[in-house]
Formats: C-alpha cells, structure tokens, sequence
C-alpha cells in the first residue's frame, strides 16, 4: 500500500497550465511601463521565466509518457510506487513552487517592499534546478529503453550503470543544496535538512586541524553564518564537500550523534526504559537445534572473517524489567564493570514475566558509521510500544571490517540471542529481525545464513528502506543521488566500496574501544552547528531585514558562478546523447566515484537481490516500509517483486514526502512519526499472525489496511 499520498495528484496538465500562465502573466507585467526602479533584475527574471516556459513546454510531452506506463513498474495495484513516479513526482514540487513563487511576485512586485534581488534569486534557482530534472527524466526515457519491460534496474548493461556514473560526476548539483534544498520533502523537514548541511559545512573546513574542541566550535560558530546568509555558497561548498572529502570525514561526521553529550539529551527527551546496557560476546562455539529435526544440532562458530575470532558487542534495551533480565548470568556479559546496578532493587519496580516476543535489531549506517547508540530513540519506544525487549546489535563497521564480518557477527548474534533467549527476558516463541538501510541488509541476509545452516528462522523481518542492491547500478529512483542531501551517490559509492573491502586496510579493533574516542572534542562544535542550522529557520522569517546590499552580494557571486558553469557545457565530454535543451548544467567541481566494480558485490549474501532463488525460498515473511523519494526506492520494488514472483510472504508500504533514514527523525515531524509507527505495525504483525503452515508460507500476503 502506498501511505500519504493524495486522493489524486494534481493533473499534470492543470499543473503545466498553471505554469505557462504565471510565466506570461509576471513577464507581461515585468516588460511593461513602470515606475519602480528594477533595472537589470526586472531583466533577469523576465529572461528566467521564458527559460522556465521552454523547459516547461518540453517536460510536459515526456511527462505525459511517463505516466502511462510508470504503472507497469509498480509492485501491484494497490502500492504505486517506484523510482519513475518518484521523478514526476519531484518535478511536480519542483513547479508547484516555481507556480507558488510566480504568483508571489506577479501579485507584489509594485510593492515598495517587494525585494526584487531576492526573488529573483530564487526562481533563477529553481529555474536551475528545473534544467537538471529536464535532464533526469530525459535518463528516465533511456532506462525504459535499455531495460527489460517492468524492470528497474539493468543488471546485464555495465554501460549503462557506467554512464549514469559519468553523468553524476559532471552535472551540477550545487542548485539543490542551496536555496532549493529539500524543495521535495515534507515542508517540516526542510529546517533540519539546512541544519545538517551547514553542520556538514562547517565540520568539513575544521575536518583534520589540530585544534581543541572549544576552538573547533568558535570556528565553526564563525564559518556556519555565511552559508545562512549566503544559500549559493552553501550549495557550492555542499557539493564539493560530498564529491570530494574520503570516508574518514563521513564516519567521523555521521559519528557525532554517539557523542555522550548527544545520547544524553536523547535519552532525555525518549522514552525510560527499566533496562539499556551493553553486552559483550565471547567468542566460543555455539551449538542450535535443526530446524527440520530438533534432535540434531548445528555447530556455529564465532566470528573469524579478516581476523580470527573476536567478541560480538551488543545492547539490551526493555521497557519492563523481565525474569532472567536482572540474572548474574546476563551481567557477566555487561561491558561495564562494575555491573549496571539493576531496576530490581527498587522496591517499586515490579519484576514482569518473559516475554513470548523477541526483537533482534540491526542499525542502519551504510555499513561505516553508527552503532545501537544513534538508534536509541526510537528503539525505547519500540519496546515501550510493543512491550517486548530489544537486543540491537553493534557490528564490526567497514572500511576496518569489511564483508563478511558484520554479517558473521550479526547472524551469531542472532544464534546466541536463540539459545540464551531466558537470559534476555524472552522466551523467544516469536522472534522478529528488524533494521533500516544496511540493517534491513543484514536482516535479510542473516535469515538466508540461518536457512543456508538449517536453524531456526526468525518468525519475520521488518526492513525500512533496506539496500537490496549494493551497487551503483542505475535505476530511475538512483537518479535522486543527484539532488539528495541525504544520500548523494558520491558518498553511497564510498560506503558500498568500503563494505566490499574495495580499496580498504583490514584493521583489526582493539578490545574494548570503538570508533568514538575522538567524539568529546567535536560534540561542541556539532551543538554549535546545529543552533546555527536552527537560526536559519528563524532566520526565514526574519528574511525580509537582510539588508539589499548582503543579498546583491550574493546574487553577483551567484551569477557570476552560473556563468561559469554555462561555459563548461562545451568543454564537458557529454556522456550521454541530450536532445537540444535536455543537456544539463555541468558542475566545474567534478567527482570522483570508484565503481562498484568488485565480485563482492554480486555475492548474494551481500545484495540479496540478485540472489538465486533456492537461497531465498523458505524466508519468512517480510515487510518492507520504503520511501517514494527514498534513493533506494527501486531496491525495495524489485525485491519486493522477486519475493513474490518466487510465492514468498512479502509486503510493501510504500509512505511519501521523507527522506532515506527517516526512523531516526522519528521525533521532528508528524510524517515521520507516522512512517515510524508503521514500522511498529509491521513488526506487530510478526508477532501477533499466526504461526504458518509450510503450505500458507508459500502463499504472498496482501497488505491489510
């Protein structure tokens, strides 16, 4: 099923109308008499809303063939979704807001306190950012040529993944950072989408000086209010940032919400739980009952991928206190010593039974970043919701620990987590494998190793937004690498390289450290971004006190950098074939993306969408809670597709408006505490369904509304 969306979008042909008419009406107006003073902005507007006509005109006939057959590709009838829609949806914002701001200035530009310069930069702004869409839904139409009828991805032609690489590295970006920037999400998103991107800013130009925290944070401090008054500046120095910084700085960035500082003010501000510490695995070997005959037994060794064997580090969260919780068994696991005094011993806190639900959670991170930590907020509300404890598990991370150690030690993980069930207040009669983006990876691909074992599969798997396809293979909603903050593909590429061990030195980690000792100095520094980030939201309505002098500034930075970049379209080698006016504004700040070249990545233990069929059948069910203007939308389709084709329990919701990674921006907006909540849905079916005959798990599900 598909969630948030309308009754029915708005025609496009109302909307194009819309569009012609406001461009006709602001340039009639603007080439007439008047007295006010506007000179060469009066000019410049006129000549950018006859751009947006001609780009309008020919949108129009490719979006009129876009959606009658963008229905083809969907997963069925009653989940429209996929990467094509996604593209006509964005370009739909994308006008409505040109409309929006035509209509503005048709009905205030005789105002003595209309601000010429101001509007002018934005609809050259989001003029630009219409000829790269122009340009992306012309890469559409080629992937409905090349590709297979009802398939998203190509997963024969590298020509075309390798032009699609080409493309990204050349085109320019900056547009959609600057003051365009979350132009396609939800209106209550945007002001934290501004303040993670001067964050990343701010964090990128004091990345690797030696300097104390205090002295990261005045730098920062000083830096961050040029890219709120300047929205050009910030979307140059974005994009040069996300194409050209290592991985080091995307760990190290991404790392910053496990500072204690943070965490704290999280913990704070989510739900108390009776019970949330760390645990720490030995490595020794593990014996299960077999599925088909309980009597036999399968031996599971510790993880030994790079390394040799090493411990498995893990967290306990849970609502309520339960029996086997508070055991000096489970505390001889604890990584803090002394052990965490217990709920227990408070005499108002009553001990509850086990419960029959177990919740298994692997984090998102793109395999390189974050631990159980990050994901703390909306795992307390998950076990407060669904009254079931929750183990999250803190895998090896890559570059330093490449494929297949995070597997390894997830899916042993998993195998402890079932004999020791009575230990974590459990008695496992239903047992769920929940995670989002990389994490809904390893849940997966965990339950293809515990069937590939022949032990005990989980009862269901929740994945939110799951990487299915750990390439960069094009697909129509990849193309949204290119204008998201979120999910550029420059920083997707380094991820997936780092997963497959591309180019990385296996370090092995020293026991009892992690990746966050560097965190104290920076948590300064970060708090100090984001009250910058958050003054811009302020600052918006506070726009109108800018003084016209600081935004003429930026206008002729502004104009003067567009020139440029209009200039390099010929020299560019063009790498795939435009019609006249679909070729799009080439970026002088060009990217280097490693290819995903490596054999690692069709391993199907590593992208489970291209998995043959015997290693799938047999999963349990799966449901799958994806975002229409997700990058990875498209993984979540086809696979989704391939479980059913194959008759295997699968669902698919499908929710609007948010970005990749939503579950950890449960708390912001009322969207996505909504897709949150579906989250929870999902895995109370698991919990709640009936256990399945092996005829009934043959059979797809349908989503129940």
């Amino acid at each position: 099923m598909r969630v948030g969306e309308s009754a029915s979008d708005m025609d496009y042909k109302v909307v194009f109308a819309a569009l012609e008419t406001v461009c006709e009406d602001n340039v009639s107006a603007l080439c007439g008499p008047s007295d006010l003073p506007y000179g060469t902005v009066a000019k410049r507007l006129v000549t950018c809303l006859r751009e947006i006509q001609e780009h309008g005109r020919a949108l129009e006939p490719v979006v009129a063939s876009l959606t009658a057959i963008y229905h083809h590709y969907d997963f069925d009838v009653e989940t429209p979704g996929n990467g094509y829609r996604t593209l006509v949806k964005v370009l739909h914002a994308c006008l409505l807001h040109i409309i929006h701001k035509g209509r503005y200035i048709a009905a205030n530009y005789n105002s003595a306190f209309f601000r010429a310069e101001h509007n002018a930069s934005e609809m050259e702004a989001y003029c630009s950012a219409l000829c790269q869409l122009r340009a992306l839904l012309h890469l559409a139409q080629q992937l409905i040529n090349d590709n297979d009828y009802g398939q998203l991805y190509s997963q024969q032609d590298g020509d075309l993944s390798r032009r699609f690489v080409q493309e990204y590295s050349t085109m320019h970006k900056a547009c959609f950072y600057g003051r365009c920037l979350g132009f396609q999400f939800s209106p209550t998103l945007r002001p934290f989408l501004q303040t993670v991107v001067i964050s990343m800013i701010s964090y990128g130009e004091t990345f690797g000086k030696q300097q104390s925290g205090f002295g990261m944070a005045a730098l920062s401090l000083l830096t961050s209010g040029k890219y709120i008054i300047d929205p050009e500046l910030r979307g140059i120095e974005f994009e040069r940032i996300t194409q050209n910084l290592d991985l080091q700085f995307w760990k190290s960035f991404w790392n910053l919400t496990e500072s204690g500082l943070i965490t704290g003010l999280n913990r704070i501000a989510s739900n108390p739980v009776q019970l949330n510490f760390t645990l720490t695995l030995p490595p020794v070997f593990l014996r299960l009952p077999l599925a088909s005959d309980p009597s036999l037994t399968a031996t599971v060794s510790p993880p030994i991928a790079h390394w040799g064997p090493g411990p498995v580090q893990m967290r306990l969260i849970s609502y309520e206190l339960r029996e086997g919780q508070d055991s000096e068994e489970l505390q001889a696991f604890s990584r803090i010593d002394p052990p965490p005094v217990t709920a227990s011993h408070l005499p108002w806190v009553q001990k509850q039974p086990r419960s029959p639900w177990l919740l298994i959670h692997f984090h998102g991170g793109g395999f390189v970043a974050q631990t159980s930590r990050s994901h703390e907020n909306y795992l307390r509300i998950w076990s407060k919701e669904l009254n079931v404890p929750v183990l999250s598990v803190d895998y090896s991370l890559s570059p330093e620990a490449p494929f297949p150690r995070a597997l390894e030690e997830c899916f042993y993980a998993y195998c402890w987590a079932l004999n020791n069930c009575h230990l974590l207040g459990s008695t496992a009669e239903r047992v769920c494998l929940a995670g989002d983006s990389a994490g809904g990876n390893l849940c997966i691909t965990v339950s293809m190793k515990a069937m590939s074992t022949g032990i005990r599969v989980p009862d269901g798997i929740m994945a939110a937004y799951p990487a299915t396809l750990l390439t960069t293979a094009a697909s129509p909603s990849r193309l949204l690498t290119l204008i998201d903050p979120l999910l550029p593909l420059g920083v997707l590429a380094k991820c997936l390289n780092a997963y497959a061990g591309a180019d990385c030195q296996v370090v092995q980690p020293a026991v009892g450290s992690g990746s966050l000792s560097t965190l104290g100095r920076d948590t300064a520094m970060l708090l100090s971004d984001l009250t910058q980030g958050a003054s811009n939201w302020i600052q918006s309505f506070l726009d109108p006190m800018l003084s016209s002098a600081g935004v003429a500034r930026s206008m002729s930075r502004s104009h003067s950098s567009e020139t440029r970049r209009t200039s390099t379209r010929t020299s560019t080698e063009n790498t795939v074939d435009y019609p006249q006016g679909f070729e799009p504004l080439r970026s002088e700040c060009l990217a280097v993306v490693h290819p995903t070249s490596s054999p690692v990545f069709t391993n199907p233990f590593v992208s489970p969408l291209l998995a043959p069929n015997h290693l799938l059948r047999g999963l349990p069910p799966v449901y799958i809670v994806a975002s229409a203007l997700d990058a990875l939308l498209d993984d979540s389709v086809m696979f989704a597709k391939k479980l059913r084709d194959m008759g295997q329990p699968v669902s698919l919701t499908v929710v609007e408006d948010l970005p990749h990674g939503f579950l950890s921006l449960s708390q912001l907006a009322k969207e996505t505490e909504v897709a949150a909540e579906i989250c929870v849905a999902r895995i109370r079916q698991v919990f709640e369904q009936e256990k399945p005959t092996p005829a009934l798990r043959k059979r797809p599900m349908r989503e129940v509304t």
